[in-house]
């Protein structure tokens, strides 16, 4: 099944399928087909976990989805979806229960940061010769692009500011003599300079605030904030399109403009949205935001629901690199006042031979792969919020991962807290509306300031 599902992420990221020359020769759909394949090994094994909120939340958000094109009067709207959407929460699903232990959420992890310097290498490339070996040219005469989703630079840019957190982690891990630090130390430096390349604004914002909240948990918050106005002083005099950042620069007030029209859509269309891939039907130009594409397409429900899948990620790894007491074991096992020994504990284990400072090693090692991945969720919403990518592939590999991390964070740490749906259920409501209102009175603004 692991080999499946790593083929499957190669061919999302690298997209050797997608290469103009190849376009016409790939006969067989590869990408479905290592899907398939995953799933199916996953569908015979016996260990299935679906006890994270976000396996719900997704399928009643796939449900809205569904709906919202019933109820605006296009049936085959609903079935055309099914195909688009249906790949994507299942891979989320064997994702998120194939990676079972450490060692593959580790491997994925260099997976996505080795791939992504791959683009960038590709985008290097570009850059000095016009033409990168997968036959495509820089995008207006001055933007690193690749091939299938990565074709728009921002996308691009968003893949990259995603990783750099994975990649600087796996060169804290050492070995090698030095050499494995050396390595992935020139990756995240690659991924750097792809971001760098791609000139996008949004990737260039959240790369300073993946970079400002590492800083901010290590030497603190004003050590942060200084040296994060240092890094826009020095961006701001560099020769790219951050310096131009203005609400009243033509990109910025036609994206705003938007972001105003999509907000008028959810006020014609409150519940089921104006049905999802419909927002440049009623206005020419897309979102450009993937919470206002969301709210306008999929309604205050589908808005909600898709808003409780993402801050449940985000909740689950603070919550998992924080420091947590391990209250539950004693030199003669499991004492009762947690809320269940660890899976990956054998009943029949003998305690007084565990290796306790073993697995103290192992909870802190899970807690920095928490803030890692805290990171990549940052750079990636924060680049996300200035594109319309709410329903792409990375964004649920990404909280697969995530999901599957606090599962085996949890087996070790039985004190972690086990997020239940339920618990919430009269708090999202609040939580979706107050932050639709939010997002109103932040565009009303902004157009004020036009």
């Amino acid at each position: 099944m692991f080999t499946a599902m790593m083929l499957y992420l190669l061919l999302v990221l690298i997209r050797p399928q997608d290469y103009p020359a190849m376009v016409d020769s790939v006969g067989l759909p590869l990408q479905p087909i290592m899907l398939i394949t995953a799933a199916g090994f996953w569908l015979l094994s016996p260990r299935k976990n679906f006890d994270a909120p976000q396996y719900p939340l997704l399928l009643m958000f796939f449900g809205v989805m569904l709906v919202s094109h019933v109820f605006n009067g296009w049936i085959g709207g609903a079935i055309e979806q099914i195909g688009k959407f249906a790949p994507v929460v299942l891979a989320f699903a064997v994702f998120a229960n194939g990676l079972d232990r450490r060692s593959r959420i580790l491997t994925i992890m260099a997976t996505f940061s080795l791939c992504a310097a791959v683009l960038a290498i590709h985008g290097i490339e570009q850059r000095q010769t016009g033409l990168g070996w997968t036959g495509v040219e820089m995008s207006q005469g001055t933007r690193i692009q690749y091939v299938g989703i990565f074709n728009d630079p921002n996308d691009l840019g968003l893949l990259f500011v995603s990783c750099i957190p994975m990649a600087a982690y796996l060169s804290s891990r050492g070995g090698l003599l030095g050499l494995r630090r050396l390595f992935w130390l020139v990756v995240t430096g690659l991924l750097v300079y792809g971001v760098y390349l791609t000139d996008s604004r949004g990737a260039l914002l959240a790369l300073l605030a993946v970079m400002g909240v590492h800083i901010w948990q290590r030497k603190g918050l004003f050590v942060a904030g200084v040296i994060g106005a240092m890094a826009v002083a020095v961006l701001l005099a560099l020769p790219s399109r951050f310096s131009e950042i203005d609400a009243e620069e033509e990109s910025a007030q036609g994206r705003i403009e938007s972001w105003y029209e999509g907000l008028q859509m959810f006020q014609g269309h409150p519940i089921f949205g104006v049905g999802p891939d419909q927002y440049t039907d009623y206005n020419p130009l897309t979102a450009h935001n993937s919470f206002v594409l969301i709210l306008a397409e999929t309604g205050i429900i589908g808005y909600t629901l898709w808003l409780a899948f993402v801050v449940y990620c985000f909740r689950m790894m603070w919550t998992g690199s924080r420091p947590q007491a391990v209250q539950g074991w004693d030199e003669q096992g499991w004492d009762g006042q947690g809320d269940e020994a660890p899976d990956s504990m054998d009943h029949e284990t003998d305690f007084a031979e565990m290796d306790f400072e073993a697995l103290d090693a192992r909870i802190e090692e899970g807690r920095a792969i928490a803030m890692t991945l805290l990171l990549s969720l940052i750079g990636f919403f924060i680049a996300a919020f200035f594109l319309s990518r709410s329903y792409v592939i990375i964004l649920y590999l990404l909280t697969a991962l995530v999901v599957a991390h606090y599962a085996d964070i949890r087996r070790d740490d039985p004190e972690l807290p086990r997020f239940q749906l339920g618990d919430d259920a009269l708090l999202w409501p609040v939580v979706g509306l107050g932050s639709a209102i939010f997002l109103y009175v932040v565009v009303k603004v902004l157009l004020v300031m036009q």
